[in-house]
């Protein structure tokens, strides 16, 4: 499918989607590309790119994709340095966890070649970073939602479209509104939210107490606190309006859930965990039927 493919950030992400790639057979030679010696020479000696390029101008030529698998307030950056030596056949495309910001980027710096670039996130992740966390399968069966521009060809849609599925990806699209207003409920928020909680204990001068008794549903709850900081401060900033709204509306939450236990309204208090309870049910059945594949037809022919 691809002859080349350049992956510039080969840390969890971007090396995720080399695996996957060379595991599919899609890609002829893959090619790393980053601001880090010591994580470059850690994807090329685990196998997860061919070589390391020594020069972007080197790891461009001849590319039919990029992958821009880096924090999204490198974007300009990144696309400013790949610029010069983009050829006409090569497709760029990211994983940045914002899009409205990505793709005001991406025109401010590609301007009349905006077309090649096809904004995209990979909905998957773990708490872990860099080459030694790239797993083949992080995508086997995740969403991956593209933003597609007015500019951008169906062709090339298409062959983004075809390489995340290739590492096992569904596709969904949206706009770059609607992309960060969801997030921002459902990613942004949660993650800011585990950051906040293991900030705040680990500031208090018990902490060592609190977290020597902290246990499973502790764990599970602040997983995502384990992620890159830097990731997530450029997300935060990046989504900042609609993640500003999602903070307020959940303050508002926390403040009329304080008032009923203030009150001693254990009432009120079981209505809105019942609920939660419910809501979540509902969403963790919905993602078990889309997940259980379909019975096979076992009669006789």
């Amino acid at each position: 499918m691809f002859n080349k493919v350049v992956i510039v950030g080969v840390g969890l992400i971007g090396g995720s989607f080399a695996r996957a790639l060379r595991h599919a057979g899609v890609a002829g030679t893959l090619v790393g590309v980053g601001r880090s010696p010591e994580a470059m020479a850690r994807a090329l000696e685990l196998g997860i790119v061919d070589q390391v390029a020594a020069s972007v101008q080197e790891a461009m030529a001849g590319a039919d994709l990029v992958l821009i698998a880096a924090p999204v307030a490198q974007t300009a950056a990144i696309l400013a340095s790949l610029l010069p030596y983009l050829e006409a056949g090569t497709i760029v495309t990211d994983a940045g966890s914002t899009k409205s910001d990505v793709v005001a980027a991406a025109r401010a710096v590609m301007k009349e070649r905006v077309g090649q670039f096809v904004p995209g996130h990979p909905i998957a992740g773990r708490e872990t970073n860099g080459p030694d966390a790239a797993i083949v399968d992080l995508y086997h069966g995740k969403k991956t939602v593209l933003t597609p521009l007015p500019e951008n060809t169906a062709g090339d849609v298409d062959k983004v479209a075809a390489a995340w599925r290739a590492c096992g990806a569904i596709i969904h699209t949206l706009s770059p509104q609607e992309h960060d207003t969801v997030f921002a409920s459902v990613s942004h928020l949660p993650h800011l939210l585990a950051y906040a909680l293991v900030d705040d204990i680990a500031r208090k001068p018990h902490a060592g107490l609190l977290f020597q008794y902290a246990a499973s549903g502790f764990r599970d709850f602040t997983r995502i606190a384990g992620s890159s900081p830097e990731m997530w401060r450029d997300i935060s900033l990046a989504n900042q309006p609609a993640l500003l709204g999602e903070l307020d509306a959940y303050l508002a939450q926390l403040t009329a859930i304080r008032a009923m236990l203030a009150n001693g309204d254990g009432a009120a208090l079981e209505a809105v965990y019942a609920n939660a309870q419910r809501a979540r049910c509902r969403w963790i059945e919905a993602i078990e039927t889309a997940e259980t594949p379909p019975a096979q037809d076992k009669s006789p022919e």
